[in-house]
């Protein structure tokens, strides 16, 4: 006999870890808060560890906690899998992936169409972090995050290159037939948009324009990317945006690059999934795809 926690405590556990919340854990599993509580206490009590500090209001995972909380993700899965591989053949498969927000609403989103024509038994749920580089957590089959491809960061999973990131200056064609930009000099007097999820983008540009005298203009800043990405599109200033990411803005002409020259690379972006757990290659073929994806051409997408 093997001797297991209680199951209903790992659930609760691994979903508290994985959403970063009790009331949220309660949620997703359908209970009251008070009874994930009495769930985490009652693993706890049968590990002699403590699993949360608490912070303020909120209950936080401990180091070793996140650590057993990624191995009880991965044993669900591969309990997914098998429950999968004994079940009825033709069965609508769920694809749980996890990108940052204006990757999710710039590039993956716009594209999952051809995916879903080339597999309608697939139905492929997109979740989004704010933060690039947030740890992998349980209940994502695949994730799209900023990274090298080095599997010594994820060690149990797979990681794949995907996408360049090369950041250029971004207008509305409105904004630059009012306002034309045909040299670098010609940006002063425009408002400067910038995000705090970007954070060196004006710098890094100026320093390759050879304009680090104006590294102290004024800036209107905003807490995240897509929310710059709009007011740019609304002729309210201009910026700094990753490409390919907005090759569908420019291709639809909601966005232009009038110094298309002027490039700074930054890190990229890496596709991640577990090494094991993957049915019937399912995880490993959407990479493939966005691998394809990332190597042609945005065209304007419906």
């Amino acid at each position: 006999m093997r001797r297991l926690p209680p199951l209903n405590a790992l659930r609760a556990f691994e979903a508290a870890v994985r959403t970063g919340s009790y009331a949220d854990a309660a949620l997703q599993l359908g209970v009251t808060h008070g009874a994930v509580s009495q769930q985490i206490a009652t693993l706890e009590s049968w590990l002699g560890e403590k699993l949360f500090t608490k912070e303020g209001r909120r209950m936080v995972a401990t180091p070793m906690a996140r650590a057993f909380a990624a191995e009880v993700g991965l044993s669900f899965d591969r309990l997914a899998v098998a429950a999968s591989a004994c079940g009825r053949p033709g069965v609508r498969r769920i694809l749980r992936v996890s990108a940052p927000t204006s990757l999710a609403m710039r590039w993956l989103i716009p594209r999952l169409h051809r995916y879903h024509a080339e597999h309608p038994d697939v139905e492929v749920v997109v979740t989004t972090v704010s933060c690039v580089v947030e740890d992998m957590r349980g209940g994502v089959d695949v994730a799209i995050r900023r990274g090298v491809a080095r599997n010594d960061l994820w060690p149990q999973h797979h990681v794949v290159p995907l996408l360049e990131d090369v950041d250029t200056l971004i207008m509305s064609p409105a904004l630059f037939a009012r306002r034309p930009i045909h040299a670098p000099g010609d940006i002063e007097g425009h408002n400067l948009l910038a995000s705090e999820t970007r954070a060196g983008d004006w710098d890094n540009w100026l320093e390759a324009a050879g304009l680090q005298h104006l590294a102290g203009l004024p800036r209107q800043t905003f807490d995240h990317f897509f929310v710059t990405r709009q007011a740019l599109e609304d002729g309210l200033g201009i910026g700094i945006g990753p490409m390919p990411m907005l090759e569908i803005d420019i291709a639809r002409g909601n966005l232009m690059m009038p110094l298309p020259d002027i490039r700074v690379p930054r890190t990229g972006y890496v596709a991640i999934y577990p090494r094991q757990a993957d049915p019937a290659q399912l995880y490993a073929g959407f990479v493939d795809w966005l691998a394809g994806e990332a190597s042609r051409p945005a065209g304007v997408a419906p």
